[in-house]
């Protein structure tokens, strides 16, 4: 590898990116005397301001984005018994959540070119027993919301949105919080707005916002002084450290997205140039995607020679990773509340799924903070390890 080319990687952006705003915001939240969202305003001012940002009437932050799907589920109804519709193709979180419910979680298939959840996959596996259907915005990009609100509409099974990458993305020009359905986000360290951990809830109406904070709140409204605790629940809430850095975070959001929106079309134009490599398609119903990884495929690999070909990335500089393995792949997804099917059954309805698992990279967001020469130097990486699989 030529030097100039050594001292680009090298010089890729780290994340997180944090500044002064977060070193004021955590004394402000400090100074409260009060850190917990009950005693303080920083929670309640970042909630405002991310409702605000993803046009949805109320958001309820949360511990993490995995409580933040857990939360939404059982709102909807989700619980013992229930069925809840994944895509087989994300992290696993999507489907752990519905099983510590005691739902079933129900892995469908996903599209081979935008790899989110396949509407007419998720149709064919709705039944009677079928309380929601998690559409899994990958990547940033969102799923198809057109066919898969038909799927809802026509089935009676409302759709909660897994946003854990989507922040700031736009469908046909509406936000997560316009699309009628409840959204989940995730703050966890590598994702597009971070505290190193936590999650918020995005709602369309008030009657499932309350119920929503009373469970993330062991049951207890805002206001008891008694202990009265109305429904079951948890301890959900976000502190006001994590909040403070959040709404710095947020406040650069928008400046990330426009360098990433210019940066990534760039590396995907160098990457489709590649031999066998296939980026990631864009949806033109996409407005905004946020770009929480650049993912490409590189079709007919085995899933041996891809994890080499990582390796050898991550080797020379850049921040490459495998992408998620299949959900019914992994054991914990077969410890409780699974499907009445063996790994081999699944893995028969879910030929993209399989394929993705062994086929497919991403390049972590930070990279698309980076220059235009940056793409270059990335692209080139890839096409000489490629070339070398």
């Amino acid at each position: 590898m030529n030097d100039r080319v050594e001292q680009l990687l090298a010089d890729l952006p780290r994340w997180p990116r944090y500044g002064d705003e977060e070193r004021t915001n955590l004394v402000r939240a400090l100074d409260q005397g009060q850190w917990w969202r009950m005693g303080g305003s920083e929670v309640d001012s970042f909630e405002r301001e991310f409702a605000d940002r993803h046009g949805a009437p109320y958001a309820l932050a949360v511990t993490n984005g995995t409580h933040a799907l857990e939360l939404a589920l059982q709102v909807l109804g989700v619980d013992q018994g229930s069925e809840v519709i994944v895509p087989a193709f994300t992290f696993i979180s999507s489907s752990q959540a519905a099983q510590r419910l005691g739902a079933v979680a129900v892995p469908v298939d996903v599209d081979p070119e935008t790899y989110c959840l396949d509407p007419e996959a998720a149709a064919a596996a709705v039944t009677p027993r079928t309380k929601a259907i998690m559409p899994v915005h990958m990547a940033g990009h969102f799923a198809d919301m057109d066919a898969l609100g038909k799927v809802s509409a026509d089935t009676g099974v409302p759709l909660i949105q897994d946003a854990a990458h989507a922040h700031g993305a736009e469908w046909e020009g509406r936000k997560a919080g316009e699309l009628g359905s409840i959204a989940a986000f995730s703050f966890q360290n590598g994702k597009l707005m971070t505290a190193g951990e936590g999650g918020a809830v995005t709602f369309p109406d008030e009657a499932s916002y309350q119920e929503a904070f009373l469970r993330h709140s062991c049951g207890r409204p805002a206001t008891d002084r008694r202990y009265f605790h109305q429904t079951s629940g948890s301890n959900f809430r976000m502190n006001e450290f994590s909040a403070a850095v959040l709404r710095a975070q947020l406040g650069r959001l928008d400046e990330q997205i426009a360098t990433r929106e210019q940066r990534a079309p760039l590396l995907a134009g160098l990457l489709a140039e590649i031999p066998g490599v296939v980026p990631q398609r864009r949806d033109e119903r996409v407005n905004v995607n946020p770009h929480y990884m650049q993912m490409f495929r590189i079709p007919g690999i085995s899933e041996e020679n891809r994890n080499a070909l990582v390796d050898r990335l991550v080797a020379r500089g850049v921040p490459a990773f495998i992408a998620f393995r299949a959900i019914y792949r992994s054991d914990g997804f077969w410890e409780y509340a699974a499907p009445a099917e063996t790994v081999e059954q699944v893995a028969a309805r879910c030929p993209v799924t399989e394929a993705i698992n062994a086929d497919c990279v991403w390049v972590h967001h930070r990279s698309l903070l980076g220059t235009e020469e940056q793409m270059h130097a990335i692209a080139q990486v890839v096409a000489e390890e490629v070339a070398r699989t």
